[in-house]
């Protein structure tokens, strides 16, 4: 496979270990399998019940993959320092952790850089965690309790929107307006950041146990494409155990911008 790098050089790459391993006869009807998923209702009820039985916990987040933590957590790091020396960087002030869980990258990463960080996530249980783990912080703002297909803030709020292993559990229509709000909400200068898995099958794969879906990184870029938003940071995820599905991190500005 090819690899898009930060300046736009393409190169190739060793094809990772991945999850899935789908036989080609197989892969139309997963397709339509998943498709027809994320047109049912149940595909936000059933993922809010999942995620109700999950612990508070880091690895509860991380699915069991706890060690996961800290080469991710590195390498936002270095790729957050990478946006801030971007031609017409976004500020300091205020970034959102979507889909917080219990507020692991705002921890470990987004408080360190923002002056205020407001921590959006669905599930009651994590939000009550986050509540207690950043008692007293100042670095903190809000805690929204809500499904992204629903997060609508105002105008001119955030400098950076981080969204990191939840856009999963949006479906294709409801994934292109989330991202036409967020853009709607930057300040100027302001950037969306997605770190998200990629399937290397070319088609969309189900999860059926936490109702979500993982796309193909052409997808996920024409998804953007059409919520009229431009990538100007294409990177991979290094130092994941094998056997995982490839991480993509994008970071994403409005294209009049």
């Amino acid at each position: 496979m090819s690899e898009v790098m930060d300046n736009g050089e393409v190169h190739d790459v060793e094809e990772p270990e991945m999850q899935s391993d789908i036989e080609e006869e197989d892969e139309e009807e997963l397709l339509q399998k998943a498709l027809k998923a994320q047109e049912d209702p149940a595909f936000y009820e059933d993922a809010a019940a999942y995620w109700e039985k999950i612990p508070a916990t880091v690895n509860g987040m991380l699915g069991g993959f706890s060690q996961v933590h800290t080469p991710d957590i590195s390498s936002s790091e270095l790729y957050i320092q990478s946006i801030f020396k971007m031609k017409n960087p976004p500020g300091h002030g205020r970034a959102a952790d979507c889909g917080a869980g219990i507020g692991r990258i705002t921890k470990s990463l987004l408080q360190k850089h923002f002056g205020k960080v407001d921590l959006i996530e669905q599930c009651p249980n994590f939000i009550q965690q986050a509540k207690e783990a950043f008692k007293g912080s100042k670095k903190i703002g809000e805690f929204v309790c809500q499904g992204l297909q629903h997060f609508s803030p105002p105008p001119n709020t955030y400098d950076v929107v981080w969204s990191q292993w939840v856009l999963g559990h949006l479906n294709d229509r409801d994934l292109e307006q989330f991202f036409r709000r967020m853009a709607s909400c930057l300040k100027p200068n302001g950037v969306i950041v997605v770190k998200e898995n990629v399937t290397s099958s070319g088609i969309v794969e189900l999860d059926e146990v936490d109702s979500s879906v993982t796309r193909p990184l052409q997808l996920l870029l024409s998804i953007i494409e059409q919520a009229d938003l431009k990538v100007l940071k294409n990177s991979r995820q290094p130092n994941l155990p094998k056997g995982l599905y490839e991480v993509r991190m994008l970071c994403l500005r409005h294209k009049d911008q």
